[in-house]
């Protein structure tokens, strides 16, 4: 067998290659022996601005035979930020990048890289990487929810991924919280993701700040009253400064969130949910908004845990590796 896996992370605005040697996990993906889990090697490429598929297909397959060298993988695990159909490796869409409609991404891979290859949606692998690696270790069911440019979800039921009709299950950041509220990308309105995104709540905060020009004064310090400069960071930064107005949409956004927490808890009765990306390091003030509206909005029967990730922006990287090591080893996946 050739000695390493490989692990693609397509993202929206950055391309992640790495790989591992094969023989640093057993078949219960627990490190051998004294062994340390870490990348053999790992690199990064961040994407200018109106990129097409066809450009990051280009740059990861040139980062992937960069870190080969020459050699093949034992098998490939890809991370995809969109809508991927997993039993077939195709890719249904993005919703950053251009021209990736139904592309066979798996057939491609495999044709340049001369290995296998798994392909699932980006949330899925992170829930993976996540219930392996990091913070759902020792837990049988999990749901990993990423809050950053949007909002995605993954399942870990019984210590399996389910991908659910389609490879279509996790939308959590799709689930309507507030019937009237704004309109979605989606077309839905009042979705978690309408209200708990990055981009989204700094729209929100635009438009309070343009409505209201006698409050924010601090969020408006931070950007050099620069609106158009807001981030989910500034408010975040604004907001442990003491603006009410940053802490208002924070807090909307963690109303939102929790209440999608609470009623998936219902619906599945996980053990446990794991938050990552960006939004999510919005302070400990916005991680106990979070839990109580979870809390409230779930049955006072329901047991359940609102943790951060462990694995961070690798989380999907290392999911991706317990695919090409299923793969590898023809485990289940």
């Amino acid at each position: 067998m050739p000695p390493f896996l490989l692990a693609l992370d397509f993202g929206g605005t950055k391309l992640s290659a790495a790989i591992i040697a094969c023989d640093l996990l057993d078949d219960a993906y627990n490190p051998v022996e004294t062994a340390t889990l870490d990348w053999a090697a790992l690199q990064r490429e961040y994407s200018p601005p109106e990129v097409d598929a066809q450009y990051d297909i280009k740059t990861m397959l040139s980062l992937a035979n960069d870190l080969l060298a020459g050699q093949k993988a034992a098998a490939v695990g890809v991370s995809f930020g969109g809508p991927v159909d997993a039993e077939t490796g195709t890719v249904r869409l993005s919703h950053h990048v251009s021209g990736w409609e139904n592309t066979p991404l798996r057939t491609l891979l495999e044709q340049e890289l001369k290995a296998p290859v798994f392909v699932d949606n980006d949330a899925n692998v992170a829930a993976l990487g996540e219930h392996r690696f990091g913070a759902g270790k020792g837990f049988e069911s999990l749901m990993y929810i990423t809050v950053s440019t949007g909002v995605g979800g993954g399942w870990i039921l019984n210590n399996r991924p389910w991908r659910g009709v389609e490879s279509m299950a996790g939308e959590i950041g799709h689930t309507v919280v507030d019937p009237y509220g704004p309109l979605c990308l989606c077309g839905k309105h009042g979705c978690v993701e309408r209200l708990a995104s990055g981009p989204y709540m700094a729209q929100e905060a635009r438009q309070r700040l343009q409505a209201q020009p006698e409050r924010g004064r601090i969020l408006r310090e931070l950007v050099g009253n620069d609106l158009g400069k807001i981030t989910a960071r500034h408010l975040s930064q604004a907001a442990g400064k003491g603006d009410d107005l940053a802490w208002e949409v924070l807090e909307r956004g963690a109303w939102a969130l929790g209440n999608g927490i609470g009623n998936a808890a219902n619906l599945i009765n996980a053990q446990l949910f794991v938050l990552g990306g960006g939004v999510t390091k919005a302070g400990e003030r916005y991680w106990q908004a979070v839990r109580t509206y979870a809390r409230q909005s779930a049955l006072p029967q329901i047991t359940f845990q609102v943790e951060p990730a462990h694995l961070g922006d690798d989380a999907p990287l290392w999911g991706a590796i317990a695919l090409a090591h299923a793969l590898a080893r023809d485990l289940p996946i």
